[in-house]
């Protein structure tokens, strides 16, 4: 037997629920008439009857119930009001072209801030414009936060480079609580932090500042695979396996190193990148010289990773200009407390001639310095001490054999130097 709208209990009577089950569990309702009771007023379109009849409508009736909605005279009373919009957030969620339609037309004819974001819900991009119009332009703000709510909630339709252009300007605008929005709807987009961090180089009303600082704490960031000098058998020296420990502690994200020889360290038991496939591996070689290994050993591994899925390679350590200056800073408290006028010394092992010759050219220009290669051998080493006579920096990130068998004439190596380990801290957390 098709339910009829005669046979709905009353409101109020304790038949009414089990009805209206009824009528939801029911295969085939005719909805006609149904819809033709409310459009006379016959039968009253109480919320709970709307709940069920909107699950059993197809387009057209959707379209049909919101048409009736729209047609409804505009009332003052908060009751009322009230009432409509619990109808209207039952009504106007259904996706269809048109009920489409008849949002648009209605926005047109007198913008809505109950229908602004329904409108967003429809999910159409064409509708950008408007809704863009509307958050922007002088208006009450109600009306701009209600278009700016329909964009929040049609997010991914939107053209991605307006709508972060658009909401750069409205992280600025003098309504507080409308910029406030714009920084919560930005920090959703795929380039938040870029935005966000774009949007906290401008000056900002204190509150929509701090919220931005919030958004983008909050961010999570790419895991991070550190390419470094292994030791004999893979062994990865301590002050790296620390470096990554803090980065990982400091970026609340994966850090993992990997040696030359292709080892991961041994913490690492899954792929880094694999704990959050959506956002690419950030690849940094932690290597100071453009030797053989970033000319071809790093090439190979980013290869191999970009197999498992997205990358980001970063240059290496040594070509970062605030690696150069850092090396400067310290050479040059080293010359000072030296008291010589000779140029310090840089010691680097052996490289091949060509790009590294021209490297290490730039890097005696840039540090007012000496580069001089120094083979590890026993021999070579009592050379090289008793060459030394002044100020000496050892172009070497961790321990290794020519630090460790000089630690008197050198010092030691760069990352348990406290300039160059909070900038490699600092520059390498700052990454995105």
């Amino acid at each position: 037997m098709t339910p009829l709208p005669s046979q709905l209990p009353p409101e109020g009577s304790p038949e009414r629920w089990p009805w209206l089950q009824r009528l939801r569990r029911a295969d085939a309702v005719a909805t006609a008439p149904w819809l033709e009771a409310v459009e006379q007023g016959s039968l009253p379109a109480a919320s709970d009857l709307v709940a069920v009849l909107v699950e059993k409508l197809d387009g057209a009736g959707s379209a049909r119930l919101l048409r009736w909605w729209l047609s409804l005279p505009v009332s003052s009373e908060p009751a009322v009001v009230a009432q409509r919009l619990e109808l209207l957030d039952l009504i106007g969620r259904r996706r269809d072209p048109a009920c489409a339609a008849l949002l648009r037309a209605a926005i047109a004819e007198r913008p809505s801030v109950a229908l602004l974001p329904l409108l967003g819900h429809q999910r159409d991009s064409h509708d950008f414009a408007c809704l863009e119009q509307l958050a922007r332009q002088a208006g009450p703000s109600p009306l701009r936060r209600a278009a700016l709510e329909g964009l929040a909630v049609g997010l991914s339709v939107w053209p991605q480079a307006a709508l972060q252009q658009l909401l750069l300007e409205l992280c600025n605008d003098l309504d507080g609580p409308l910029a406030s929005q714009a920084v919560d709807l930005l920090a959703r987009l795929p380039s938040a932090r870029e935005g966000l961090e774009q949007v906290l180089g401008r000056p900002l009303d204190p509150v929509t500042e701090a919220r931005a600082r919030r958004r983008l704490a909050s961010l999570p960031r790419c895991p991070l695979l550190l390419v470094v000098h292994g030791r004999a058998g893979g062994v990865i020296p301590e002050e790296l396996q620390a470096l990554a420990r803090d980065l990982e502690r400091r970026r609340r994200a994966p850090v993992r190193l990997q040696t030359l020889s292709g080892n991961v360290a041994p913490t690492d038991l899954a792929a880094p990148g694999q704990e959050n496939v959506s956002r690419p591996l950030t690849l940094v070689p932690l290597l100071l010289l453009p030797g053989n290994h970033v000319r071809h050993d790093i090439p190979a591994i980013a290869a191999a990773w970009r197999r498992r899925g997205p990358l980001r390679r970063i240059p290496f350590l040594g070509a970062w200009p605030s690696w150069q200056g850092a090396i400067a800073d310290e050479l040059a408290e080293l010359a000072a407390s030296h008291g010589q006028d000779s140029p310090p010394l840089l010691l680097h092992h052996p490289l091949e001639p060509g790009v590294a010759d021209r490297y290490l050219a730039h890097l005696e220009r840039r540090c007012s310095a000496t580069c001089q290669a120094a083979p590890y051998t026993a021999t070579d080493l009592e050379d090289l001490a008793l060459a030394i006579r002044g100020a000496v920096l050892p172009l070497a990130l961790a321990a290794n054999r020519l630090t460790e068998s000089l630690p008197a004439a050198l010092g030691a190596p760069l990352l348990q130097r406290p300039r160059f380990q909070a900038l490699l801290l600092d520059q390498l957390e700052a990454l995105p």
